[in-house]
């Protein structure tokens, strides 16, 4: 038993190696060179500078992702999941829905929700962008290509996502485990030749940089968090791999190795300033440079992948708690649950990352744009962690507050050290974020109002029950499932059905759907059964927020509860809304609009709860706002 535990943690530590860590292993491409050689506050290459950006990107690798990540923020586990949909829910456990607290715990995991969108986008364009830009380096001839190489590298990933990872993804960790020992040689080896690089381990030499460099410190800070970019992608994958896997090859494999790079870096521009002009590529021996621009290109292919997988998941998460609309959801695998793919996402994607790397053009200009997401999104992380730590872990407010206080102070200072960089590229994601938080909550706010407008014309389901058997109401052979929010409430399709066919089914089956805060729902709790009279009942569906909706298999489990489906003799009546906007409602008037869209563009519910669309009968209403 110990030996396939030790077998099944091997396997899972290799299959993390190739998924989370591709984004934060690639950052060794750009990261020392935007910090020396950026385009926006340069750091002079003198060896007290050197030594000191050298021991911030260390202290910051350990604080930030080992400490902050790996050993403190992994222990808030939504039942095994994490990333910050899940540390929303785990943050709004024990709270009034209705208090401050609350509304501004959900705000900010929104808004955190909708900066990883914006990240989703600028790493595959700096990281694929990087990679390509070695090929300058081997012959300046390339310079004209690097674009479209880089635009059709990125065409061709996007084109492929409807196939899945699956048949790729026994690669990413045998890549990645190549990668970062790629990584480790060329920066040993030149390490060697200087050793005397190694000095920066001691912390007082970033100390000295921040003190004695004043404004220049600050803004670098601005490039030192390139390092760092990724560390979210630990947590965020944690129900994938579990905690173990990921923090075993963090500390075992992955943290050496680009310690040891970035050491090498420094070492190489103590030797030969001139080096800057890429100091990582400068790290390899000419023969060596084709192949690794080769490998660099595929490493940043794999990073770009887990990004892209990591939106998808998100989002549909955020389509079952309610936050955005329903879209066409593929799953790519029979085997892994969490390969999926959505292709309207995967297009809105490409064509915004195109955009991206046309209007940046070289990977220094995107980097101004990249840290103010990652560091948004982290300070966000610690909000809800202390959150958590109150309300889940029962410490003290002061506890908290003080236990998370050094990463709110670091994390801070990344932050406004990026936000100077704002008018030259930092606005992206912060208007590409805000323009995602604005979707979320307008969905989420319109789905409230036309529940509320429903509900207020809504008749209770048992009195109609009474009248219906008191009237004689003409009964047919089969059964009719009318879906709605809620379960008390006559659903208007009912009423619209009963109207034209003056006629109800033999059996009637009053269907709702409840997603709640966990990850996943077992099978024994996926349904709840109430039997009323008249032979009609009342079916509660119930999902965790990454569970894939299945309406026939749920109705499979009624058997149990003594309800009978024949599925070729029943028939399931959805109601279709035509919203009409108003002037002075509870919501602006731009943002009904907004939902009005979305609702309009919304993917069918048929499609969203694999309903037989040959058993779907639709009834129309329409709705004032």
């Amino acid at each position: 038993m110990q030996v396939h535990n030790n077998k099944r943690l091997a396997t899972l530590t290799l299959a993390a190696l190739g998924v989370v860590y591709g984004d934060i292993g690639t950052s060794p491409l750009y990261s020392i060179k935007e910090v020396f050689g950026g385009a926006h506050h340069p750091v002079p290459i003198t060896p007290d500078n050197v030594l000191g950006i050298l021991s911030l990107f260390l202290w910051s690798l350990i604080i930030v992702v080992t400490l902050k990540y790996v050993a403190f923020i992994m222990r808030a586990n939504n039942k095994g999941e994490g990333g910050i949909i899940a540390l929303m829910t785990l943050a709004l456990h024990k709270g009034n829905p209705n208090s401050w607290q609350q509304k501004m715990l959900i705000t900010l995991g929104l808004f955190g929700a909708a900066l990883f969108y914006g990240d989703g986008v600028i790493t595959p364009a700096i990281s694929v962008l990087s990679a390509v830009e070695g090929l300058e380096l081997i012959t300046p001839t390339f310079k004209p290509y690097i674009l479209p190489i880089t635009l059709a590298i990125l065409v061709g990933l996007f084109v492929i996502q409807r196939r899945g990872t699956a048949s790729v993804g026994a690669l990413f960790g045998p890549v990645m485990v190549l990668w970062f020992a790629v990584l480790a040689l060329l920066g040993g080896l030149s390490i060697i030749q200087h050793p005397d690089v190694l000095a920066a381990v001691n912390p007082i030499y970033g100390f000295n940089f921040l003190l004695g460099n004043s404004m220049l410190g600050f803004f670098a800070l601005g490039a030192v968090v390139l390092c760092i970019t990724g560390a979210e992608a630990l947590y965020a994958d944690m129900g994938h791999f579990g905690a173990k896997p990921i923090q075993y090859a963090w500390l075992g494999y992955v943290l050496p190795a680009l310690l040891i790079n970035y050491f090498g870096q420094g070492a190489l521009l103590l030797a030969d300033p001139a080096a800057i002009e890429n100091p990582f590529y400068r790290l390899a021996p000419e023969w060596a440079l084709y192949p690794l621009v080769i490998l660099s290109t595929i490493a940043t292919v794999i990073a770009s992948q887990a990004v892209i997988s990591g939106a998808f998941s998100i989002t549909q998460q955020a389509i079952q708690l309610g936050y955005t609309p329903r879209l066409e959801v593929q799953h790519t695998s029979d085997q892994e649950i969490g390969q999926i793919y959505l292709p309207a996402l995967n297009w809105l994607l490409l064509i915004s990352i195109i955009a991206l790397v046309i209007g940046f053009g070289t990977s220094s200009n995107l980097a101004a744009a990249y840290g103010i997401a990652v560091t948004g999104t982290m300070l966000i992380t610690n909000i809800l962690a202390i959150a958590v730590a109150v309300r889940l872990w029962n410490w003290s407010p002061l506890r908290a507050i003080l236990g998370a206080l050094p990463f709110i102070v670091i994390d801070l200072g990344f932050f406004l050290a990026n936000s100077v960089k704002i008018p030259d590229g930092g606005w992206f994601p912060l208007a590409f974020g805000l323009a995602i938080f604005i979707l979320l909550t307008t969905w989420k706010r319109g789905r409230e109002l036309l529940h509320n407008r429903l509900a207020a014309d809504a008749l209770q389901l048992k009195p109609f029950i009474e009248d219906v058997s008191l009237n004689g109401i003409s009964r047919v052979p089969g059964t009719a499932i009318f879906m709605t929010p809620d379960p008390e409430s006559v659903p208007h399709a009912l009423l619209h059905s009963l109207k034209h066919y003056k006629a109800l089914h033999e059996q009637v089956i009053i269907l709702s759907v409840n997603v709640f805060d966990v990850p996943f729902v077992p099978d024994i709790d996926r349904v709840e059964v109430r039997h009323l009279a008249g032979n009609f009942s009342q079916v509660i569906v119930q999902y965790g927020f990454k569970d894939e909706p299945d309406i026939p298999a749920a109705l499979k489990i009624c058997h149990e509860a003594g309800l009978n489906i024949e599925m070729m003799d029943t028939s399931f009546f959805l109601g279709r809304e035509t919203l009409i906007p108003k002037l002075g409602s509870e919501m602006a008037y731009w943002r009904e609009l907004l939902f009005v869209a979305l609702f309009r563009n919304a993917g069918s519910a048929t499609a969203f709860f694999k309903i037989p669309s040959n058993r779907v009968v639709e009834l129309g209403s329409q709705v004032v706002l």
